[in-house]
């Protein structure tokens, strides 16, 4: 790798390496590994990270940014360049993790988000010039690292001001067109086709699926137009609802850096778009991801923060969602009493909601079944088998093909339950049936259970039903992520 020569040592590399705790040798072997994540074959060795630290070599292409990714992996939070002294290398954009105040900045914030494809390393139509082709290291090390300190801002921002005053753009950019809602109902057919798509068939190659080719193509031409305020709402609402669903289908497939920034910019839309619902699903789907990524806490934050604003506000069904958020993020706290509170108010508003409220068309996939699923997944958490049976029995009564990844993830839930409750054969005939479904999805996500189910399964690995059940899996073990 070519490198250049820096002015003196490098003591801020230095010294955040010592904050961290991370010695040459193991920040070599984190670049490393960063890099051959996003395809990038790099020998780094302790060697080279003295030269770094004692001669301020700068490492060209991805490295600086992966260094930074590497240790702000460890502390927690995000590192910009210039806290490691590599300020000077080629600069990548924190692109998609500012909360813009200006609703102009959050236009500019969010398009461009969509036109970078971060987690393949290639650039999307009007990206910036010169930044490199397919493969670039500047582009592939813009995924960094997820670090959930990086919602504090957008939903902090978000809590005190949910609705920016005015979002009406009355001078187009060059070339752009005026927006009518025809044009914002377009998007909303699109993100409603989505939808549809992921519930049945998972995340899949969400890189070059149809959200981020909307956004890019179509979304993006329609916010830089002109448009009234109230077309400039219902407008900001789609977008939003659009990138939400980008950032969960990166979020299936396991790219979580990726999904993070979707996620803050959906959140920064809805509140141009005035709509606190929305955000409130936004930051119940960054609760979501931050408790699958082991920050429980956090995670019971968020969803508490989608609560607060939108009492007297979300319908009863809206409302029962986020409770049962906040359910599986105490759950994984380990919060048994929190945990069953949060369930039985899920329950309750579910309860009060009616067929003809306004629920919102993004909520259509909520039902009791739903609800009974996550309920099942929270004393999963807590290891009360019991209950999962209990709860997993009424989520699997009505399967459907419409919700194909969900019935999935419910039949790894059931086998683990099984297990728990000493039903070997009853765990490996729920196991073989998730491993079935699965192989007809792309979701990394639900591979990811069936692969902690059979973890459980290894203190049975002699039995022929488990040898079986773990050749079955095999193919689906094996396919690339």
């Amino acid at each position: 790798m070519t490198i250049k020569e820096h002015r003196g040592p490098n003591e801020k590399l230095g010294t955040l390496l010592a904050l961290a705790g991370i010695s040459n040798a193991g920040l070599a072997r984190r670049v490393n590994d960063l890099g051959a994540q996003r395809g990038l074959t790099l020998r780094y060795d302790k060697t080279s990270v003295a030269r770094w630290v004692t001669k301020g070599m700068i490492p060209q292409g991805a490295a600086p940014h992966l260094i930074a990714a590497a240790i702000g992996s460890k502390l927690g939070r995000p590192v910009p360049l210039h806290e490691i002294g590599l300020a000077d290398a080629d600069p990548a954009p924190e692109v998609g993790l500012a909360f813009p105040r200006d609703v102009g900045e959050a236009v500019k914030s969010a398009t461009d988000l969509w036109r970078l494809d971060l987690a393949g390393g290639r650039r999307g139509p009007g990206a910036p010039s010169g930044s490199g082709g397919s493969g670039s290291g500047i582009w592939q090390s813009l995924a960094g690292s997820f670090a959930v300190s990086a919602y504090v801002t957008p939903a902090s921002r978000w809590l005190i001001t949910p609705a920016d005053a005015r979002v009406a753009r009355d001078a187009p950019a060059p070339g752009m067109n005026h927006v009518g809602h025809a044009d914002v109902a377009k998007l909303r057919e699109a993100a409603e086709d989505a939808r549809r798509w992921d519930s049945k068939y998972g995340g899949g190659d969400w890189r070059s699926g149809m959200v981020p080719e909307c956004l890019r193509v179509e979304a993006a031409p329609l916010l830089l137009g002109s448009y009234s305020d109230d077309v400039g709402r219902s407008l900001f609402g789609a977008t939003a609802e659009l990138t939400r669903l980008a950032g969960w289908m990166a979020f299936d497939t396991g790219q979580q850096e990726a999904a993070q920034r979707y996620y803050i910019q959906a959140l920064r839309l809805a509140r141009a778009a005035a709509d606190v619902p929305l955000g409130g699903y936004v930051l119940a789907s960054m609760s979501l991801q931050a408790t699958y990524r082991g920050f429980a806490d956090e995670g019971v934050d968020l969803a508490q923060a989608a609560l607060e604003r939108n009492r007297g506000l979300a319908t009863a069904r809206t409302m029962s969602f986020f409770h049962l958020v906040e359910a599986r993020a105490h759950a994984k706290a380990g919060e048994a009493a929190a945990c069953a509170a949060a369930i039985s108010a899920a329950e309750g508003w579910l309860e009060r909601s009616r067929d003809g409220d306004a629920d919102p068309a993004w909520l259509g996939f909520y039902s009791y079944d739903r609800l009974a699923a996550d309920a099942a997944e929270c004393y999963r958490d807590l290891r009360v088998p019991r209950q999962v049976r209990r709860f997993t029995e009424t989520a699997l009564a009505r399967p459907t093909e419409e919700f194909v990844r969900s019935h999935g993830l419910r039949l790894v839930v059931s086998a683990v339950a099984e297990l728990e409750s000493g039903n070997l054969d009853a765990a490996c005939a729920a196991g073989t049936k998730a491993v079935e479904v699965a192989g007809r999805i792309s979701s990394a996500r639900t591979t990811e259970y069936v692969r902690d189910l059979l973890h459980r399964l290894e203190p049975y690995g002699d039995e022929p039903r488990v040898a079986e059940l773990r050749e079955r899996a095999r193919p689906l073990l094996a396919a690339p992520a």
